[in-house]
């Protein structure tokens, strides 16, 4: 029993209701299509994260490994260092044994033999003047004296001779060492710098895989706003529902109570009339012969 203002309020609150409940469907499938895309993005910033760990591991280890290059290399160095005086101390022996060797000393028999036969050979052979033949014999003479010194002295001329000999093998080693280190030294440090290049690499990887997930990190807190978004509106929908429904559910409590107020001025309670209406009727079927009480 409502009035003709209240029915048009009543409509208008159906439909309003009836386009709340479409507006909650449309809403409620958006939301859960916002919430698959976040979730999807959780699963792929989880993926790219466990990515993310395996170069974080090997920069670690290629970190370490140039570490201990450059320690070696650090200790080649101080090797070569050592190898290169080395060197040097054997070259200033060998220039002080030499200065120690007087000039006769250096002269081997052999040799002075050989310039004898070749002068004697020179003179056998050859028709010269008084004056040259005179400085021939002189020159005979003189090698034929540096002959006999020299062979007087062939233990020490062969004892200046081994320690030349050394000497010179002493330079050698060390020459071949200092060339060695050298060859280790620059082995090392194309490894080391090996390893660096992989570092830089292993960083680069990384760094695409963090600036992937900052991209998921912002996409998906776009997507956060997006479903706060929605929430509230689904929010908002919902309470205007409740208070749509709470308006209805007043109008009609109101009714209630103005029917409750006003039917006992009309003939009582509705029971009341109801019972009236049963007893006219049964009185009317009574007339009409089509009941028999009694019997």
């Amino acid at each position: 029993m409502l009035s003709d203002t209240e029915e048009q309020e009543e409509r208008a609150s159906r439909d309003r209701l009836r386009a709340i409940d479409s507006k909650l469907d449309q809403l409620d499938r958006r939301r859960h299509e916002l919430v698959t895309e976040a979730r999807r993005l959780s699963t792929e910033q989880r993926a790219l994260y466990d990515r993310q760990q395996g170069p974080q591991v090997e920069v670690e280890r290629l970190y370490d490994e140039h570490g201990q290059l450059g320690r070696r290399l650090a200790q080649l160095r101080t090797e070569r260092d050592a190898a290169r005086r080395k060197l040097d101390d054997a070259v200033i022996r060998l220039r002080e044994l030499r200065l120690s060797f007087a000039p006769i000393e250096r002269i081997r028999p052999d040799q002075i033999r050989r310039e004898i036969a070749a002068l004697e050979l020179k003179q056998q052979t050859h028709a010269l003047p008084l004056d040259e033949e005179n400085a021939l014999i002189a020159q005979l003479r003189l090698r034929s004296k540096e002959l006999a010194e020299a062979e007087s002295k062939a233990q020490v001329v062969q004892e200046h001779e081994r320690l030349r000999k050394e000497a010179e093998a002493g330079i050698a080693a060390a020459r071949a060492e200092v060339d060695r280190l050298h060859l280790l030294m620059d082995q090392t440090k194309a490894e080391r710098d090996g390893r660096m290049r992989d570092v830089r690499a292993k960083l680069e990887a990384a760094g695409g895989l963090i600036a992937d997930l900052r991209a998921k990190g912002k996409e998906r807190a776009a997507l956060s706003e997006q479903i706060d978004q929605v929430s509230k509106e689904i929010r908002d929908l919902e309470t205007e529902g409740r208070q749509i429904l709470a308006a209805s559910r007043a109008r009609h409590d109101e009714a209630r109570k103005t029917l409750r107020a006003y039917a006992p001025r009309r003939g009582g309670t509705p029971e009341d009339a109801l019972a009236r209406a049963a007893d006219a009727q049964l009185e009317e079927l009574l007339k009409r012969g089509k009941v028999t009480l009694g019997g």
